[in-house]
């Protein structure tokens, strides 16, 4: 039998050494934020303190919310599926005829995704606009952004031509686009933002974000 006084010290040092284990335990990873209806905007720019920030603006919580895109995951559901229209202005898109895209216009029960720049100051970047680019995409198939007008498409960016893309976008700009995904999956896509600055033609970056698509079949 350990004398108590021993065994007082001998719980005590256990105590202690499981204090410190749990206090140099690695906390555990929060969950993602899924969103998968409502208004984001999937790039969210501002500048302040001498360096371009970049979020995703989470409208569809009051009030907003800027959320850090590596703590999101967007999910695509099964209704964002539909039929390619035929011709060649539409071969970048889709895989069979088919694809899932988060449209451009309002649509209920889907995301309805864009980008903002409009916390961009006037004047401190030459011609008064920022970059985007989109520099490495990680999924089951292609990734493409693109704008319908009049029944023709006009794409900005397309992971199936090789990257990387690049799309200059002025201040003061708030847009809706088309997210196209070209077959079910989880998709990892990377874009960095950039600019050159009015007073001396440095250019500065945000560095690269990545956004998480979740498609579901």
């Amino acid at each position: 039998m350990i004398p108590v006084r021993i065994r007082s010290r001998f719980l005590v040092g256990l105590t202690l050494a499981a204090a410190l284990l749990a206090g140099t335990a690695t906390p555990a990873a929060a969950a993602p934020v899924v969103l998968s209806s409502g208004h984001v905007d999937v790039i969210d720019v501002d500048y302040a303190g001498g360096a371009l920030a970049v979020n995703l603006l989470d409208d569809t919580v009051t009030p907003s919310v800027e959320r850090n895109p590596a703590d999101v995951v967007l999910r695509v559901p099964a209704t964002a599926k539909l039929t390619v229209p035929g011709g060649s202005a539409w071969s970048f898109l889709g895989t069979g005829g088919q694809a899932w895209v988060l449209p451009q216009s309002n649509t209920a029960g889907l995301l309805w995704a864009g980008w903002n720049t409009t916390e961009v100051p006037s004047g401190v970047f030459q011609n008064n606009r920022v970059t985007f680019k989109l520099t490495n995409v990680t999924g089951p198939a292609g990734f493409s952004v693109y704008t319908v007008s009049g029944g023709t498409p006009t794409v900005l960016f397309d992971s199936g031509n090789g990257l990387p893309d690049s799309l200059n976008v002025n201040r003061n700009t708030h847009a809706h686009v088309n997210w196209g995904f070209d077959a079910a999956g989880t998709y990892t896509v990377t874009f960095e933002v950039t600019a050159k600055l009015a007073s001396n033609g440095a250019t500065i970056t945000s560095g690269a974000k990545a956004w998480t698509f979740e498609v579901l079949p």
